[in-house]
Formats: structure tokens, C-alpha cells, sequence
């Protein structure tokens, strides 16, 4: 029966924060000198929208006739997008003011995609996983070419916007497919009538525009071969905006691809799985051996990005609760890592010369700065996986899944990936602690940034700790639950 008055209560966040966002805009607007004010504002929103996503977010819920869904999943990935949305507000305050590209309409921006990213985890419908999708889109085609009198944010965003537009089309065409096809875009409905076909069964155009809707996701998550953009982006953006791109937009999209995957597409595993295999190993390679050959700090960081997607992917193949469970401690572990390395690259920069972004330029970092060089390091062997700190137990969450599955080979291939991409990442502090020392820079004193770079730095060497991890790991095994039941 369809709903007269929809169960807004689910979706209080995401309504909270669309009116934030507009708020935001009037305050902006008639408010002057309102950077300050409407970012800190921008930080309370997405703080009040955690905590409506916390109070209202769990069981099993749908509303707005099933286009909306909201459970233990949508939950924990929902609260990894404001986290990392809020993080990417405070860390922006300090580099703006000193490039003087203070502008209010930044915070306004990251709000937006913010919204459109809890739509797209929430998504139940290939509508409103489109809707969700277009307007996180729109919004970070804007951050990207944020520095308007910049040549290379300017291309970023030209280059990510063009591209950005093409995977749209495609997943789109893929959605008419199914549409057309199948007869329903809500997943449940799917769901049944792929069961009632039955896998050897389903009409090859549901087939063609799923692999097209997965095109179209795999683009999100700058997945191989849909990475294209991604070195070029995030290397022309400004520094808050590629630590933003790193974390959130991925997390929603892995949200959204596994719910596609798992919820409607749940018994066509034979037939996706090996889309999956192929991306995830093609990224983990492509991610490991790219990044080798890299001088510049933010592209590196771009190939980085791109390896862990494809460990990410790992945890969606397994197709088990265990492996759904290692994709969002994974997305976890990776937020943390990757904020706290940002951070460091935000603190760095010369007199004259702006912020410090090439590898040579971290010479004897560990005798002019050593306590950067220290978080750095920490934040470097994170990432490649070195015990006992937080980035082994991700790695090791979503591989353990897939040996439980049989994907012996997929274990090796990411074992040795991971093996190859330490190189890149002790290369970093084989420079700073070993190479002669270069002119030195000066180390921003922002109070926030300090908490933040700490607190991560902590956690990432606590992770081991019970006390840390089981809140993360009790968390994500009660959410993996709750979408595999669907």
C-alpha cells in the first residue's frame, strides 16, 4: 500500500542538512565577512545531522514509497561521510585563509555533496540512487575548479566534470535498461524478479545495463578502468579538496555499489562477481605499480587511492557478511589514515612558493621537522599495511573473507599488491629521514589540525587495542547484518 504521509523521521539528517545547506547560502549572501562563521555552522549541521542519523537511523526502514531506506549499514557508512565531511571543513579554514581564496560558498558546497552522498547510501531505488549520485556530482564538479584564476584547478575540474558526465550517461542508460527490461527501478522489485528468472535466465539487456550501472559506480570509486580522471583531479584540486575526494565520495559509493550488488543483483553473483575480480585486481596492481613512478605528493596519493579501492572491492566479491564487515572497517581505517596524511601535506608549505607537494621536497624532513616526519611516517606504514598498526587489520579484514570463499589466487594477487606498494610508501621515509636535508619550510600552527593529525596518529597505533577496535568491529558486524538479511 502506498504511504499518505511518508516516516520522515529516517531521513531527519539528510532534511536537517538540506536546510543547513540553504541556511548556509542566505547567511553567506547577506552576512559579510560570514567565511568564519557559515564554516563553523557548516561543522554544527553535520554534527546535529550525525547525531539524527545515530537516534533515528537503525532497524529497517523505508519511506518517500520505498525510494529511501535506512538501517544498520546506511548508518555506519552515513556516519563515515559526515565525519569526513565535517574533517574536511575545519581542515580547509586554515589553507584558505592563506591562499586567500576565502570563500563562503566552499562549506555551502561540501554540504551539498554531503546531502547527495547520504541519499546515495540510503538509495533503495535507481532513482534515487541517481538523485543522490547527481547531486554529490554537481557539487564536487565545483570544488574541483574551486581556484577560479587557477590553470590547474580549472583543468581538474573541466577534466572531472567532462568525465563525470559521460559515467552519468552511462549509468543511466544502464538504469533505462533494467527499467526496461525488468519493468521496476526499486530494488526489492528487482530483487523478485531476478529471483523468478532465475540467474541463467535473465534477459541479456538487464544484463548489458547492470554492467553499465557498475560502469558507472566503478567511476565513482576511481576503480581500473575508470580511473582515468583521477591522478589529474586530484593532484589540480586544492589540498582540502583531494582529502575530501579521497574519503567521502568513495565511502558513499562503496555503500551504494554494494548495496546494488547485494540487494537486488543479490543472486546474479555468478554473473557480477567477475566484473568485480577484474576491477579489484586491475586496481590493486595498476594502484601499486603507478604510484612507484610518482614525484608529486597529491598524485601519489591519487594511485594510493585507487590500490585501496581495489581492497576495498575485495570485501563486496566475498558476498558474505564477514566480507561486507571487512569493506566498512576497511573504509574506516581508511578515512583515518588518509585524513591524517592530508593534514601533514596541508602543514607544509614554503614562503614564497605555496604548499610543499613534491617528494624531493620532504628531504631530512626528520631533522628539520621531526615530529611531522613521525606522523607521516606512521600514516606511511599505515597505508602500506605494516603491522601492528590499523591499515594491517584492514587489509587483513577483507582478505581473510575471500580465502573463507575459496579466491585463493584473488589473496596472493593482493598480497603481492600490497608487498609492491610498501615500496612506494617507505620510499617516502627512506627521503625524509636519509636524504640530505633542503631549505626548510614553515609548519602551520593551526590548533585544529594539531588535534586532528594526533587523534589520527593514535588511533591508527591503538587500533590494536580492544578498546579502540571492537566499537569499529561490533559496529560494522551488527551493519554487514542488516544489509546481507534484506
Amino acid at each position: 500500500m502506498t504511504e499518505i504521509f511518508p516516516n520522515l523521521e529516517i531521513a531527519y539528517g539528510e532534511i536537517f542538512l538540506s536546510i543547513g545547506a540553504l541556511t548556509l547560502l542566505m547567511v553567506g549572501v547577506f552576512k559579510k565577512d560570514s567565511v568564519n562563521l557559515v564554516s563553523w555552522l557548516a561543522v554544527g549541521f553535520m554534527g546535529v545531522a550525525l547525531a539524527l542519523t545515530v537516534m533515528y537511523g537503525a532497524g529497517q526502514h523505508y519511506t518517500f514509497s520505498n525510494l529511501f531506506v535506512a538501517d544498520g549499514f546506511t548508518q555506519f557508512m552515513k556516519i563515515l561521510v559526515l565525519v569526513a565531511a565535517a574533517l574536511a571543513v575545519i581542515m580547509s579554514r586554515e589553507f584558505f585563509k592563506l591562499e586567500g581564496d576565502d570563500r563562503f560558498e566552499f562549506p555551502v558546497l561540501l554540504v551539498l555533496a554531503t546531502v547527495g552522498m547520504m541519499v546515495m547510501v540510503s538509495a533503495n531505488d535507481l532513482m534515487s540512487l541517481y538523485m543522490g549520485i547527481e547531486l554529490q556530482s554537481l557539487s564536487l564538479y565545483v570544488l574541483a575548479a574551486f581556484k577560479r584564476d587557477s590553470e590547474r584547478s580549472t583543468e581538474a575540474g573541466l577534466k572531472y566534470f567532462v568525465l563525470g558526465a559521460l559515467s552519468s550517461g552511462i549509468l543511466l542508460y544502464g538504469c533505462s535498461l533494467i527499467y526496461g527490461f525488468i519493468g521496476s527501478t526499486n530494488f526489492s522489485s528487482i530483487a523478485t524478479a531476478v529471483s523468478n528468472f532465475g540467474e541463467g535466465e535473465m534477459p541479456l539487456g538487464a544484463i548489458v545495463g547492470l554492467v553499465f550501472v557498475l560502469s558507472g559506480l566503478a567511476f565513482k570509486i576511481s576503480a581500473v578502468p575508470f580511473h582515468m580522471w583521477t591522478p589529474d583531479v586530484y593532484e589540480g584540486s586544492q589540498t582540502p579538496v583531494t582529502a575530501f575526494f579521497a574519503v567521502a565520495p568513495k565511502v558513499a559509493a562503496l555503500a551504494l555499489l554494494a548495496r546494488t550488488l547485494y540487494v537486488p543483483f543479490g543472486e546474479m553473483s555468478g554473473s557480477w562477481a567477475q566484473v568485480v575480480i577484474f576491477m579489484s585486481v586491475a586496481s590493486m596492481i595498476l594502484g601499486s605499480f603507478a604510484a612507484i613512478m610518482q614525484t608529486n605528493i597529491k598524485r601519489l596519493m591519487a594511485y594510493s587511492s585507487i590500490g585501496h579501492v581495489g581492497f576495498a572491492l575485495l570485501g563486496i566479491i566475498a558476498g558474505t557478511t564477514d566480507g561486507l564487515r571487512g569493506l566498512m572497517i576497511y573504509m574506516t581505517i581508511y578515512l583515518v589514515m588518509n585524513i591524517g596524511m592530508f593534514v601533514c601535506i596541508m602543514s607544509m608549505r614554503r614562503k614564497e612558493d605555496g604548499m610543499v607537494e613534491d617528494i624531493s621536497e620532504l628531504s631530512g624532513l626528520g631533522q628539520n621537522h621531526p615530529l611531522m616526519a613521525a606522523f607521516i611516517s606512521i600514516f606511511m606504514f599505515s597505508l602500506a599495511g605494516v603491522p601492528p598498526l590499523a591499515g594491517f587489520f584492514a587489509k587483513w579484514y577483507v582478505i581473510i573473507p575471500i580465502v573463507k570463499q575459496g579466491y585463493f589466487t584473488l589473496a596472493t594477487v593482493a598480497v603481492l599488491a600490497s608487498v609492491v606498494g610498501a615500496y612506494y610508501y617507505i620510499r617516502i621515509v627512506k627521503v625524509m629521514y636519509f636524504d640530505d636535508p633542503v631549505e626548510e619550510f614553515q609548519q602551520q600552527k593551526s590548533f585544529p589540525m594539531k588535534i586532528i593529525v594526533t587523534v589520527s596518529a593514535i588511533l591508527i597505533i591503538a587500533f590494536i587495542m580492544p578498546q579502540i577496535s571492537s566499537p569499529v568491529l561490533e559496529g560494522a558486524s551488527i551493519a554487514a547484518q542488516g544489509l546481507v538479511q534484506h
